[in-house]
């Protein structure tokens, strides 16, 4: 028996808010999207990008109605902080990309992905993880992302909700940050948690990553941190797909991975991509807010000779 409460998430409970319906959960589905992407008070995102394939040309090519495009890759949601790739922005950069996408501080953010696998899923968390970081708790994520709200056809196989085409052009507004400094870890704070039995590490990499075969090309050694279990990212969405599971299969697979639920959790990965879809599913569906994400990872920790790692392939 678990020793924590699980959360479960409730789909399509909405509040009003102005005439709004507005969504009250971390996941948001088609048929809500449906009624509310247009909403004066609602800003739905596009963040299709290279690890799924697509570009801001897929984009044009069609889109969720009043969707604005931002490249997860390419736009600075991330940056290079000492040498270390994929770095959460600086605050007031970060309040420039997202008010030029129509966002305030008082607008519902709906992110949506390809849909495709894992890895795209993982766009959308990182975005999500964001935005909360930021302080900004008005955000949900299309389960399924673009594909879900393309997947029913009708007889002659055209897709049959409405999308469209072109760019969707929004006036500028003014986001201000709130800086949630205790949603990330740092280094010094995972290694602490080495040596405390408390927190969990929980290392979001493939297997062959974690047991050392394998390494990421920016990190310098191979294998993870000590203490670290393994919960693959590719575990938590149906079939690896872009659909994230229910909390009750989220729940069975940290069994699995020996991952204790509840208490703080420190997640991490290669750049902390990976690392979002973990915290997502322990923060926002599991309901663990002492959950942390480890933004550095493995490439900071393994460019560090002083910082200890173990494998269990030593080639």
């Amino acid at each position: 028996m678990r020793n924590m409460k699980i959360k479960t998430l409730a789909f399509g409970i909405a509040f009003s808010l102005g005439g709004v319906s507005l969504a009250n959960t971390p996941l948001v589905d088609v048929d809500w999207v449906k009624s509310n992407s247009c909403n004066s008070n609602v800003r739905v995102i596009d963040i299709r990008n290279g690890l799924d394939g697509a570009s801001k040309t897929d984009y044009l090519k069609g889109h969720i109605p009043c969707a604005v495009y931002s490249n997860y890759l390419k736009d600075g949601w991330r940056t290079k902080v000492k040498n270390v790739v994929g770095q959460l922005a600086p605050s007031p950069e970060l309040e420039k990309l997202i008010g030029k996408l129509g966002v305030d501080n008082n607008t519902h953010v709906v992110i949506y992905h390809h849909g495709k696998s894992a890895l795209d899923l993982a766009s959308a968390t990182r975005v999500y993880w964001t935005f909360k970081v930021l302080g900004h708790d008005n955000v949900s994520i299309l389960n399924g992302g673009y594909l879900a709200y393309t997947k029913e056809k009708d007889s002659e196989k055209r897709v049959k909700n409405k999308v469209e085409r072109g760019n969707y052009v929004v006036r500028p507004k003014n986001f201000k940050a709130s800086l949630r400094t205790n949603m990330i870890a740092d280094s010094n704070d995972v290694l602490s948690a080495v040596n405390d039995p408390s927190v969990a590490l929980v290392d979001l990499r493939p297997h062959h990553q974690f047991i050392g075969i394998n390494r990421h090309g920016k990190s310098k050694r191979n294998g993870t941190i000590p203490t670290a279990k393994n919960l693959p990212e590719s575990w938590l969405t149906i079939n690896g797909g872009g659909t994230l599971r229910s909390s009750n299969e989220i729940n069975k697979l940290y069994e699995v991975a020996d991952v204790k639920l509840g208490g703080d959790q420190i997640n991490f990965c290669n750049t902390g991509h990976w690392a979002s879809l973990g915290w997502f599913a322990d923060s926002e569906i599991m309901g663990n807010k002492s959950s942390r994400l480890y933004d550095g990872s493995m490439v900071e920790w393994s460019s560090n000779s002083s910082l200890p790692m173990v494998k269990k392939v030593d080639f």
